[in-house]
């Protein structure tokens, strides 16, 4: 390990654009990764948060995150959640690269979810709304930006100088942004849910059939930010199913509630190898985030950094 380069946050994004991690994590899938074949994530308590510990393997790759989640820290100034990475080679188990970790999970979150969204949104759907306004909500703009010619963009948070803040950054990346409110779900091609809520944030009611909406908020079993109702009439699409129903309280709490069927889940890789979009009843896709999927962009920080032209 003499010698071992660590990754900052800032040469992530530079030799991984966002695009790039799309394409990594769908690569992923299309090579005959099965997601069902992933560790569980362990969550240790620790302090006033909890330690997660994230190791997967793809190919001649091996890599393990490190990550706490801290609730209170927005409150003193400091990031939610942290993270740090281990990049190994499958061979040997030699460490290769340490990785900013955060900065990987902002690349990786909105990645998949663009898989998604590229596979479950309308060919010409235009308009989105995002719930949140955090690094999630303006990096997952950004990926479904990349996926979909969008001319309008509503942010809905709570904080004003936050989704400000972030409606200014989109804005600045060249996107519509605006401010939004629940009542945009009603006219939205793309709803894409990225808080740190516990309940549902609108009545599913409102979405179109055909629409697609994306949830990636929580990966805490008794955490929703979907109500049973959308749940209920929608096609559900989930990364694994033993995932969903042992970390996402959007599927959990629905199927407790009688209204979804854990076999009518549709893992990801059937959707990316060849399923088909609803368009009699809403597209859901509900992520938890797992280890693979750091991986495969850890992967392209190897590979693409090792590229002379890249710019």
């Amino acid at each position: 390990m003499t010698g071992l380069t660590f990754v900052t946050a800032e040469e992530v994004r530079r030799r991984v654009r966002p695009d790039d991690a799309r394409r990594l994590v769908e690569r992923a899938l299309r090579d005959g990764f099965d997601p069902a074949a992933d560790p569980a994530r362990s969550s240790v308590p620790a302090g006033t948060g909890h330690l997660l510990l994230m190791p997967s393997v793809l190919g001649c790759w091996a890599g393990v995150k490190v990550a706490s989640v801290a609730p209170g820290n927005p409150a003193r100034g400091l990031p939610r959640i942290q993270a740090t990475y281990l990049l190994l080679d499958a061979d040997t188990l030699t460490p290769r690269l340490l990785i900013d970790g955060s900065a990987l999970t902002e690349l990786r979150t909105p990645a998949t979810s663009a898989v998604a969204a590229d596979h479950l949104a309308a060919p010409d759907a235009r308009r989105l709304v995002v719930f949140g306004a955090g690094p999630q909500a303006v990096e997952h703009a950004v990926a479904m930006a990349a996926v979909r010619d969008l001319d309008d963009v509503a942010l809905v948070g709570r904080d004003p100088a936050r989704r400000s803040a972030a409606v200014e950054d989109l804005a600045a990346r060249g996107l519509p942004a605006r401010a939004g409110s629940r009542d945009d779900v009603g006219d939205a091609d793309l709803v894409v849910c990225a808080t740190s809520a516990g309940t549902p944030l609108f009545d599913g009611a409102l979405v179109r059939d055909g629409a697609c909406v994306v949830a990636i908020g929580s990966h805490e079993p008794d955490r929703r930010e979907l109500d049973a109702g959308l749940m209920g009439r929608s096609r559900v699409v989930v990364e694994d199913r033993a995932t969903a129903m042992r970390e996402c309280g959007d599927v959990v709490l629905a199927v407790e509630e009688g209204v979804l069927n854990p076999d009518a889940l549709v893992p990801l890789t059937d959707v990316v190898r060849g399923g088909r979009r609803a368009t009699d009843r809403p597209n859901v896709f509900k992520g938890s985030g797992m280890s693979w999927q750091d991986l495969a962009v850890a992967v392209g920080v190897a590979e693409l950094g090792a590229d002379p032209g890249r710019d």
